[in-house]
Order: structure tokens, then sequence, then C-alpha cells
């Protein structure tokens, strides 16, 4: 069955009263689509958490119909790869920390996707070891970095 995600997206959110424009960017491992439009800090939301879940809506509507087609990342505003930038920007100073100090640095808690960004932007310093440890209370785990011995 042909789906659209970029048609579905737009329909889904000028049906929440919003008037986007959605582009689209195929990457390796699915499809980005950008949206623009006003007001934009309402489909962002609080830490992303009201973008999190649009996109997990728009991929259960594509699964609905083609459960072959590959995840779809969703970003308002340029939101993600702000937020991201701004992940590798704390990581990277933690980690000098790390090296200039010897101490271990507690990142805050946060989910799986952002860890993965951690992990990914300081696999190959040679001066810091990265760990996902369980934060009681809550599903996010927080990274510690470490002096690589």
């Amino acid at each position: 069955m042909d789906v659209n995600p970029k048609a579905i997206t737009e329909e889904f959110l000028r049906l929440l009263g919003f008037n986007p424009n959605v582009e689209e960017q195929h990457l390796d491992d699915g499809l980005l689509l950008e949206v623009q439009c006003d007001d934009a800090g309402r489909l962002i939301g609080r830490q992303g958490q009201t973008l999190s879940q649009l996109q997990y809506l728009i991929n259960r509507m594509i699964y609905q119909r083609d459960r072959e087609h590959p995840k779809v990342t969703l970003d308002v505003g340029n939101y993600r790869a702000q937020a991201r930038e701004a992940l590798i920007q704390r990581a990277r100073e933690a980690a000098e920390k790390v090296r200039r100090w010897g101490d271990i640095v507690e990142l805050e808690p946060m989910n799986a996707f952002d860890r993965r960004i951690v992990h990914h932007a300081l696999k190959d310093d040679p001066g810091v070891e990265t760990h996902s440890v369980e934060v009681a209370g809550t599903t996010r785990k927080a990274i510690l970095l470490r002096p690589k011995h």
C-alpha cells in the first residue's frame, strides 16, 4: 500500500488547527519530516514532549497502513537539531571536567534517544567512558562519565 507520511502529517496537523509547511528529507534509517508553522512552541511542548508524542502518533498511523514503512522522525522549527547540538555540547563540557579533574560527572536523566546521542558523541574520547545508569522512580536513565584507566 502506498503511504504518504508528508500528507498524513499535514492533514493531522491541520485537523489540530495548525497551518503547517512540511518538508521531507530522506535519511539512511528513515524519513525526517521538518514542520514549519505558526506557534511551533505548542507543537514542541515542554522539553519536546508534545513533539515526541506527535511523532509517536504519526508513526502509529503510518504503521496501520504499512507495517514495513521506515520510521518517521518529526522535527518542528528545527527543535530536534538545536536540542541535539545543545546536548552534544553539554556532553563535551562534562567530558572536559572528567579529563581535567578526574571526577565522575552525572548528566541528567534522559530518554534512550538522547542517551544514544551522548554515547555516540563521546565514544572516541580516549580519556572518558560513558555508562547509562537507572534512576529510581523514573523510566529514564542518567549517564555517568568517568575517567578511562
